[in-house]
């Protein structure tokens, strides 16, 4: 049986599929493939006008949206099973370990509490997540993860990003600094 240059790469293609299938491989693509989210232009973004909404605290304490008023907020919607999630966790913990003091980080999952413990523990992150308390406002009603908005002082979405990003970029960074001051 002779082997020719049609079935090597016949043979490539199948490997390339069956590793952008395997889940550990498919979450590193995702990864490299990840860039800055972009920012919406001030005449274009929607404003948060409820604030009546409150969310239960999984590995942290509740939150009455209303204290977030005149707050930095990053809000990520996301699930330990979703291969872009998952891909992009490793740039917001970064962000999130230099900016916790400074911009209020919300992850929230309609998991159980316990797989979103495990998943943290296994992965040694330490990200402030929640369960919806009561009905989100329209603006935050997403039909895919990962879904993240960024709302600045004024409770204007600056950043509405469905899919995963690279979140520790310094394109971001210096929107958020920006956005503190």
């Amino acid at each position: 049986m002779k082997i020719t240059k049609k079935s090597i790469y016949n043979l490539l293609f199948l490997i390339i599929i069956g590793l952008l299938l395997y889940p550990p491989t498919k979450t590193y693509f995702i990864r490299l493939i990840s860039f800055s989210p972009s920012i919406i232009k001030s005449e274009k973004r929607d404003v948060l006008n409820d604030f009546n909404w409150s969310l239960k605290g999984v590995n942290t304490i509740d939150v009455d949206f209303n204290n977030l008023k005149n707050k930095v907020v990053f809000i990520n919607f996301w699930a330990t099973w979703c291969p872009p999630c998952l891909a992009e966790i490793p740039s917001i913990q970064k962000l999130y370990n230099d900016y916790k003091d400074e911009v209020v980080f919300i992850f929230v999952s309609n998991e159980k509490r316990e797989v979103i413990n495990a998943f943290y523990k296994k992965h040694n992150y330490d990200l402030p997540t929640y369960k919806l308390g009561n009905s989100l406002p329209k603006i935050f009603q997403v039909n895919s993860i990962p879904n993240s908005f960024v709302i600045n002082k004024k409770g204007e979405v600056v950043i509405n990003k469905s899919g995963a990003a690279d979140w520790n970029s310094s394109k971001f960074r210096s929107l958020l600094n920006e956005l503190i001051n």
